[in-house]
């Protein structure tokens, strides 16, 4: 073990703090009702935003070399130097804001929807396409009636906090109200904030408790808690997809997610790749539209699209695409930790915000003790006994191939069966 490593661990928070990626990105007020109010006079034009880049090089040096400083033969020295280096990359894209490289940067970070795993013969887009299209089929049309949002961000605020307290323990988390927020709710390690002038549902109450807080909060307050390294509560660019990936899948599993909130992370995939095919703000923003949201949601996922981007098209910010590589690549490797009888890996993955590769990397460091377990894990996360049938089911059911089947053939199948049957 590095002689250094306590001295690297409480260093590294210090240097990663200065990369802020979504407070340089965020837009200014009144944006969204200028533009709105020219579209719907039929003058839609683009946005007038000019994001200034942001110049990290000294920040960006300090984290090389802090990087260097690490003995990388150690899995958490590994694990600092490939974190700082996350944030270095982060820095690197701040200073790029406007241009190509933003993209390039963006794409290295959080990879594209385009992006071919070859071993998996798909992309993210073919993802999308097959939820788009699967949703299409079930009701009938893309224009799906949304829930009724109508409950006040601070009436919200007032009925999540006491969730918060109870989960965590009174005031260790608050909720706040921000007027500056693209997305409805983000989540920090000891608050979640939430769009001031948002309208919440019933549906994105249960949601974004899962999500946001038994999540993307846990992780951070489990990391932030380890003896060692508590370096595992930083919310490192390279942690995104995996994040991400848990907590959609905790929608999933609770049922918290409806079919308006798996339709919107899809469009924002296929949003991302039209944009990087050169479509601009305003062709992005009416593809958002004619796939039925509101021209106030639409604003708003095309504006979490090309934050930090080039409004004329060629160009994204392309997180938007970690949440479905992030929840396929989640869900592969909690399928492969029950199959292979590992249930230690799924505490591992709330032990701190962690990449996929890391509950493997930093496995022996949990062995041995010296890295803990989660304090705070959601329900279902802790029930392995159901989350393994959940997993087992899945496994095999995806072995179905549905391409060959239709209702009638279906059907021809059960007469067949009855048919048999009859004949006993």
């Amino acid at each position: 073990m590095s002689a250094s490593l306590p001295e690297l661990d409480a260093a590294l928070p210090r240097l990663a703090c200065k990369i802020r990626v979504l407070d340089a990105l965020a837009w200014p007020d009144g944006v969204e009702e200028d533009f709105l109010e020219h579209w719907r006079g039929g003058k839609a034009r683009l946005p007038r935003v000019e994001l200034p880049p942001r110049d990290h090089s000294a920040d960006i040096a300090a984290l090389e070399t802090f990087a260097g400083r690490c003995d990388q033969q150690h899995p958490a020295g590994h694990h600092l130097a490939v974190t700082a280096r996350s944030y270095a990359m982060a820095g690197r894209m701040l200073g790029a804001i406007g241009t190509p490289a933003f993209t390039q940067y963006s794409s290295a970070l959080y990879r594209r929807p385009d992006f071919d795993y070859p071993r998996l013969k798909l992309t993210m887009l073919d993802a999308a396409r097959f939820f788009l299209e699967t949703t299409d089929a079930l009701l009938g049309g893309s224009r799906i009636a949304p829930s009724e949002a109508d409950i006040p961000a601070q009436t919200f605020a007032d009925w999540m906090q006491p969730e918060l307290d109870n989960f965590f323990g009174p005031g260790r988390i608050s909720v706040i109200l921000d007027p500056t927020l693209a997305a409805k709710a983000i989540a920090g390690s000891t608050r979640i904030r939430l769009r001031a002038s948002a309208l919440f549902s019933e549906l994105d109450k249960n949601q974004l408790l899962q999500h946001e807080a038994f999540v993307h909060v846990a992780t951070a307050q489990n990391g932030a808690r380890q003896p060692n390294l508590k370096s595992l509560g930083l919310g490192a660019p390279r942690t995104t997809q995996t994040q991400e990936g848990i907590a959609t899948l905790a929608e999933l599993f609770t049922g918290s997610m409806d079919i308006n909130r798996l339709r919107r992370l899809a469009l924002r995939v296929l949003g991302v790749q039209q944009a990087l095919n050169g479509a601009d703000f305003i062709q992005v923003f009416e593809g958002f539209v004619a796939a039925g949201q509101s021209p106030e949601e639409s604003f708003r996922s095309t504006q979490r699209i090309f934050r930090g981007a080039d409004l004329r098209g060629g160009s994204a910010f392309t997180k938007d695409a970690a949440y479905l590589t992030g929840l396929l690549g989640v869900h592969t490797l909690l399928r492969i930790a029950i199959r292979d009888n590992r249930p230690e890996l799924v505490n591992h993955l709330f032990a701190g915000r962690l990449s996929l590769g890391d509950t493997l990397r930093l496995a022996p460091l949990f062995d041995s003790g010296w890295l803990q377990g989660p304090v705070y894990l959601p329900a279902w996360a802790s029930d392995l006994r159901r989350l393994a049938a959940n997993l087992a089911f899945s496994a095999f059911i995806s072995r179905i191939p549905l391409d060959i089947l239709d209702l009638d053939v279906f059907m021809a199948f059960a007469d067949e069966h009855e048919a048999d049957a009859s004949a006993l």
